[in-house]
């Protein structure tokens, strides 16, 4: 009796424990809304549009080449876990005349994953700045109209993040430069908006049945 009980604090009660907090924030957190009603992508392109869509919106501006590596980072830790799950979508805002380079860019994606998800919307310069303003967040696009930082926007069209990060304090957007940072918190964040929505989903469904 006593052994058993030994076994069950050493091994039984850590995974009990670890499973508890690894999911408690995404079941019963909420992703808190920064800023509301952002204008839809279909001003930019009518055949794509963020309304009723999950989205990781990023900017990466006219090159293509430069911003490369934040593409695969974000493409191998958050895409691919999470592509397959309905009205998730990637867009990425570039700038006019860089059609080749994002094709190469694409070709390149495609050897690693499926890429149907991964959205390119084509503007100029003003329209870019334009709507990257509209997003109302502490950071700013480069010379090239490009930031490592993506956004998570939400099927209502608001911004979500952080409102008390532990490094940042409000949280706008995610680097992908850091492959820590995609690990440790946009994947996360991403789990909880994921989960909020199927929580909401299950419970319509439920009040249908009634």
């Amino acid at each position: 009796m006593k052994k058993a009980f030994v076994l069950i604090v050493l091994f039984i009660l850590p995974i009990v424990a670890y499973l508890f907090f690894a999911s408690g924030v995404n079941n019963f957190g909420k992703l808190p809304t920064l800023t509301e009603n952002i204008n839809d992508i279909s001003t930019l392109d009518i055949d794509i549009t963020l309304k009723d869509k999950i989205t990781i919106l990023g900017f990466l501006g006219n090159d293509i080449q430069t911003n490369k590596g934040n593409a695969f980072n974000l493409n191998q830790k958050i895409y691919k876990q999470f592509y397959e799950f309905r009205d998730f979508q990637f867009v990425m805002i570039v700038e006019e005349g860089s059609e080749l380079q994002v094709e190469e860019l694409k070709k390149e994606l495609g050897a690693l994953t499926d890429i149907q998800k991964w959205n390119f919307v084509y503007a100029s310069s003003p329209l870019i700045k334009t709507y990257f303003k509209g997003l109302k967040t502490d950071l700013s696009l480069d010379d090239n109209l490009g930031t490592p930082y993506v956004f998570i926007i939400d099927k209502d069209l608001n911004l979500r993040g952080r409102k008390k990060d532990d490094d940042e304090g409000t949280k706008y957007g995610f680097n992908t430069i850091s492959v820590a940072e995609l690990n440790n918190k946009m994947e996360d964040d991403v789990k909880i908006i994921l989960a909020e929505y199927r929580l909401a989903l299950k419970k319509n469904n439920a009040d249908r049945k009634k």
